[in-house]
């Protein structure tokens, strides 16, 4: 099981959000490049990067720095925020990405999702963003009725190779992570699928870790390897286990 570090990136910062509000921004580096090679460094094998920027703008405005990062490590990036056309993916490709993440296209035009895949194949991820198991989108602004099992459903049936699901409620929270919807995302889809929302512990590393036979591939973390509440190199070694 991947453990997945996070930068967020706002006007070149990274920062963390409680759930979304950018009213709750906390700025943990100024330099975002180093925070890379940091978690490289401690062991990480694919980083997560959101410009929550584009996210709210609707394009990428923070690429300069992601193609900083991506020359200074050689490990894989999965990018997203504000990604909403084929050139907008091709021009974050360029910048060294390995994957990009489609959030809000997945629910809009699932039609450029399927463009997107035949184009691009498994380079291409999807990010459910869900409170209670309601997806949102636009920055996790605007509400939906579709629900995040049954959206997954419909990205596998497209073609998408890995689904992100992220529970809006827990994260920044560092509640831990909600096992019971991430139970039913996993049972909705037998593509692998990468989770991220309160993980607060080694031991919700270990609980999500008996989830990896379900197809559990990945957890994405940021507020508690920013606070220093989990170590990196300790909970990669729990989902190398």
């Amino acid at each position: 099981m991947l453990i997945i570090p996070a930068i967020d990136l706002i006007e070149g910062r990274c920062v963390r959000l409680r759930q979304g509000k950018l009213s709750s921004e906390r700025v943990y580096s100024r330099e975002p490049v180093a925070v890379a090679e940091l978690w490289e460094l401690k062991g990480a094998k694919k980083l997560h990067i959101v410009d929550l920027d584009g996210a709210f703008e609707g394009e990428p405005q923070n690429l300069k720095i992601v193609k900083r990062i991506a020359k200074s490590v050689k490990i894989p990036i999965q990018f997203g925020g504000g990604v909403r056309s084929l050139k907008t993916i091709r021009e974050v490709l360029d910048c060294g990405v390995e994957y990009v993440i489609l959030g809000t296209t997945a629910i809009s035009k699932p039609e450029f999702v399927k463009r997107a895949i035949k184009r691009f194949g498994k380079r291409i991820m999807v990010s459910i963003d869900a409170s209670n198991l309601k997806v949102r989108v636009r920055g996790w602004e605007k509400k939906t009725r579709k629900t995040a099992p049954i959206l997954a459903k419909e990205m596998a049936k497209l073609g998408v190779k890995s689904i992100i699901f992220t529970d809006i409620k827990r994260d920044g929270t560092l509640k831990g992570p909600n096992i019971s919807q991430i139970k039913k995302m996993l049972k909705a889809i037998d593509i692998p699928l990468i989770v991220s929302g309160g993980i607060s512990s080694l031991e919700d590393i270990k609980r999500l870790k008996l989830l990896e036979k379900k197809g559990l591939f990945g957890v994405i973390m940021g507020k508690a390897l920013y606070t220093g509440r989990i170590d990196l190199e300790k909970a990669i070694e729990i989902g190398n286990r």
